[in-house]
């Protein structure tokens, strides 16, 4: 009996020992985690990179995903790139003592070419078809965008291009044939591809077989796209596919179109013709009584009207009653369109650029009506010798864009697309080599907002 009390006692006294000691234990500290967007971004383009860094208790171990699937990452941080469209959420897991802990945040994508610069090239008209270069934001080229995006090329001799509703409509000037009636293989006369992928919505040739040449295309609507050929301007429904005449319009320049009040304003030798939706007879037709070379809007919605002549003038056009604002001459360099099929003048808010085609380049600042002389791109661009097609001012960072090549022949392919900051003393801010096929025209995503 005196063993079993014994026993009993040493018991009681393990048992209390181990009460005490539990009671002294420390809980386990659960990981602190936070999830840090590196670049402060939270949309991205296609193939673009975003990065994040995690922030979590010392001695931690991390697990990211995307959209809940593991992304086999164990580093704390993490490069986020994604091809799908849309909104994807992040998420990092922190792991200490068995205990887990995780932040997450969202990010969308857009697609790779929805900001940006394009470059649209004609191509040698008797060996290849039409081809688009595309610059991003950052100044990486994409060479060839369009085959890229659908493995079958735009037709031949690309002219313009027009962006609406995120869809880009690109006119060539031959479609499946080309300038000596040869067959080629492409997806024809009037291509129109989501603004942001460049994947194929629609391809138009035998609709529009009645066009003669056809250099230029602006959009309305779906129902209202028009296209200038050397008889005038046509009116395409790309629902119905029904291609009419605009009565009135005979003489059409071969000059880039503008839109603007929901109406196109189209150069016309000396006058500026007006369309509206739905109409088959031109709406107006503003007599300049000098050849125009150029017709641009403004930032305010009117338009900028260049022309040449004895007096040569840059003026500013109401675009609802088409009356006259103010015109400026211009007595240094030249407001001439050249050759090429884009407009003489290319303005931001209420400074424009002009090169007569040139490599000289002139800056107007409109309300002090002021001309001077920028820069020769000679004298800072090795062969740039032969400008194709006219400068263009990118409408946010104010920078002039030119597109020069060596020589025609086979030295069409030496190029060069300079790109010139006029915000001091002139720059050469960047310089794309070798990467067009005779420049039809630069076009930049923010014009068509």
């Amino acid at each position: 009996m005196k063993k079993r009390v014994l026993a009993f006692g040493a018991f009681i006294a393990v048992a209390a020992v181990s009460c005490s000691k539990n009671d002294n234990i420390e809980p386990v500290e659960t990981p602190e985690v936070e999830l840090v967007n590196v670049l402060s971004q939270n949309a991205v383009a296609q193939e673009d990179t975003l990065f994040f860094k995690v922030k979590a208790s010392a001695g931690s171990t991390f697990t990211w995903s995307v959209d809940g699937k593991d992304a086999a990452i164990k580093d704390s941080i993490f490069k986020f790139v994604s091809n799908d469209l849309g909104e994807h959420t992040v998420t990092v897991a922190a792991l200490k003592n068995e205990k887990r802990a995780s932040s997450q945040t969202k990010v969308s994508v857009y697609g790779k070419y929805k900001y940006g610069t394009f470059v649209l090239n004609e191509g040698n008209m008797t060996t290849e078809n039409g081809s688009l270069t595309f610059i991003s934001p950052k100044g990486v080229v994409t060479d060839s965008a369009y085959f890229k995006a659908n493995g079958s090329q735009l037709g031949n001799v690309a002219q313009d291009l027009f962006i609406y509703h995120n869809k880009i409509y690109i006119i060539s000037q031959n479609g499946k044939k080309n300038a000596v009636g040869a067959s080629f293989e492409n997806d024809g006369m009037l291509v129109v591809a989501n603004a942001e992928t460049l994947k194929k919505e629609g391809a138009y040739n035998d609709e529009l077989s009645v066009l003669k040449w056809p250099t230029h295309v602006a959009v309305l609507n779906e129902e209202n796209v028009i296209i200038r050929d050397n008889g005038g301007l046509y009116r395409f429904n790309t629902l119905t596919k029904a291609l009419t005449f605009v009565k009135g319009s005979k003489g059409a320049s071969k000059l880039t179109m503008v839109v603007s009040d929901n109406k196109i304003f189209a150069a016309a030798g000396p006058k500026v013709f007006v369309v509206q939706p739905d109409k088959d007879t031109i709406s107006y037709a503003l007599d300049i009584k000098a050849t125009v070379s150029g017709v641009v809007k403004s930032n305010d919605g009117n338009i900028w009207i260049s022309n040449t002549g004895a007096t040569p003038k840059i003026s500013k056009i109401n675009y609802r009653d088409y009356s006259l604002i103010k015109a400026n001459d211009i007595t240094t360099g030249s407001v001439s369109a050249g050759f090429g099929a884009t407009p003489g003048i290319t303005a931001k808010g209420d400074t424009l650029y002009f090169s007569g085609a040139g490599t000289k380049i002139y800056r107007h600042i409109f309300s002090m009506g002021t001309t001077e002389f920028m820069v020769d791109a000679k004298s800072m661009v090795e062969n740039a010798n032969i400008v194709y097609n006219n400068i263009a001012v990118h409408p946010l960072t104010g920078e002039v864009y030119l597109n020069t090549i060596k020589a025609y022949g086979w030295d069409y392919l030496v190029n060069n697309t300079s790109v010139f900051n006029f915000s001091g003393k002139a720059a050469l801010s960047a310089n794309y080599k070798n990467h067009t096929k005779f420049p039809a025209g630069t076009f930049f995503t923010y014009s068509f907002n």
